[in-house]
């Protein structure tokens, strides 16, 4: 890998230092879309679960929305299509946005609205699978419709979904490579810059390849040993209720 320590065409540093730029923006990507995609997909899985009213009804239409076009598609209209939408001077401030946050504001947009989707769906299906008593009881205690989600039904919800909410979190550090076809020179734009100054693709994607995979299994242990300590006993197989 002796790419990394050649000088870049520049003469500025070495591609070593394109890599970890690369790393750095697209771990700032996936962790602040995951932070969007968690709030805001935690706030419709439980207006899906609400009795009645209007809420179900618009947590369904932001789903199947946000489910149903693909992400390329979805990346294109925040950052083309938006703008244009807009009123002219906000249309205008968003375009005149520093690169590289003219790419990377409507990238995190975009990834993290289209994860909650996927993640409201997980977290209706969490609250769904809890015991109907659950209700019953805090309702008995006294407690508000706002205390009983916050304190007893999403708690538990949680713990039940972690594998999933895993998966969502893999997922979202992968589709930042998306970000790329907007402008945002994160960690697969990086790999596409070195080839075409080094034409030395092996070396360019491979070194990314192997990037992508460390910080995916990193990711993932840390998940694990999140899940675990949560673990719902009685969820446990070969354990049994105390």
């Amino acid at each position: 890998m002796s790419l990394l320590f050649e000088p870049t065409p520049d003469g500025a540093g070495r591609y070593l230092d394109w890599i970890v730029s690369g790393l750095g923006w697209t771990l700032s990507l996936a962790l602040g879309a995951w932070t969007v995609a968690l709030v805001v997909g935690t706030m419709v899985g439980v207006a899906r679960t609400l009795p009645g009213g209007i809420l179900p009804r618009l947590g369904r239409i932001y789903v199947e929305t946000f489910r149903n076009i693909p992400l390329l598609v979805q990346m294109f209209f925040w950052y083309f299509v938006l703008p244009e939408l807009l009123p002219a001077r906000i249309g205008m401030a968003i375009k005149q946005m520093d690169p590289p946050w003219g790419s990377f504001v409507p990238a995190l947009t975009c990834l993290g609205l289209f994860t909650a989707a996927r993640i409201a769906e997980q977290v209706r299906a969490g609250l769904q699978a809890l015991p109907r008593g659950q209700i019953q009881a805090a309702s008995a205690l006294g407690f508000g419709r706002a205390g009983m989600y916050r304190l007893i039904l999403l708690p538990q919800a949680f713990r039940i979904i972690l594998p999933t909410l895993t998966n969502e979190f893999m997922t979202i550090f992968k589709n930042t490579s998306v970000a790329l076809t907007i402008g945002l020179v994160e960690l697969t734009a990086t790999a596409r810059e070195i080839n075409e100054n080094t034409f030395r693709t092996f070396e360019a994607y491979g070194v990314v390849t192997l990037v992508y995979l460390a910080i995916a299994l990193v990711a993932w242990q840390i998940m694990y040993r999140i899940e675990r300590a949560a673990q719902l006993p009685s969820l446990v197989t070969g354990k049994s209720r105390p």
